[in-house]
């Protein structure tokens, strides 16, 4: 009962969000820049979350890994609304501003895989960036749209640098 309780609230939400625009969810490469879009800004701007909504599938998955030297490899598994509570207060009070800088994008009928290296900043015009990494995209054609199914990242540090083949 629980269950299908929590299948109809979802359903509900997703019926009423706005539809996204048509060029965001046209092609994998829309949607990787949609997101990063959404999720750039400066402390306190507030971040366009119904149009990071219409993004995700329905039930899609937000994956972040974390690296502690000396310890396993954690993972947050979030769903979209996870992924705005978690992000929100963290954006209320830094900026953040994520953008790509190399790509390598595999497609096969209506499913493709992109690997999109990133880089964080405070600014967008500071020399260096605090933090870099790869996001992998899992995306669906369907509707006559692109969808992320699923977004896993994993931060370059020390003993896990970003391989040459994707700067």
């Amino acid at each position: 009962m629980r269950l299908l309780l929590v299948a109809l609230i979802a359903e509900a939400m997703f019926a009423q969000q706005k539809p996204p625009k048509a060029e965001d969810v046209a092609s994998p490469d829309a949607v990787v820049k949609a997101v990063y879009s959404v999720i750039s800004g400066n402390r306190g701007q507030a971040r366009d979350w119904n149009r990071m909504r219409g993004l995700f599938l329905p039930g899609a998955k937000l994956i972040g890994t974390r690296r502690k030297p000396g310890t396993p490899i954690s993972v947050r598994v979030m769903d979209v609304e996870g992924y705005i509570s978690a992000t929100s207060k963290v954006f209320d009070s830094v900026p953040f501003f994520e953008s790509e800088t190399a790509r390598k994008t595999e497609t096969f009928g209506a499913v493709a895989h992109v690997f999109s290296t990133y880089q964080s900043k405070r600014s967008p015009d500071d020399a260096k960036p605090f933090a870099r990494g790869i996001n992998s995209f899992q995306m669906l054609q369907m509707d006559d749209r692109w969808w992320v199914v699923s977004l896993v990242w994993d931060s370059e540090t020390l003993d896990n640098p970003i391989p040459a083949e994707y700067k």
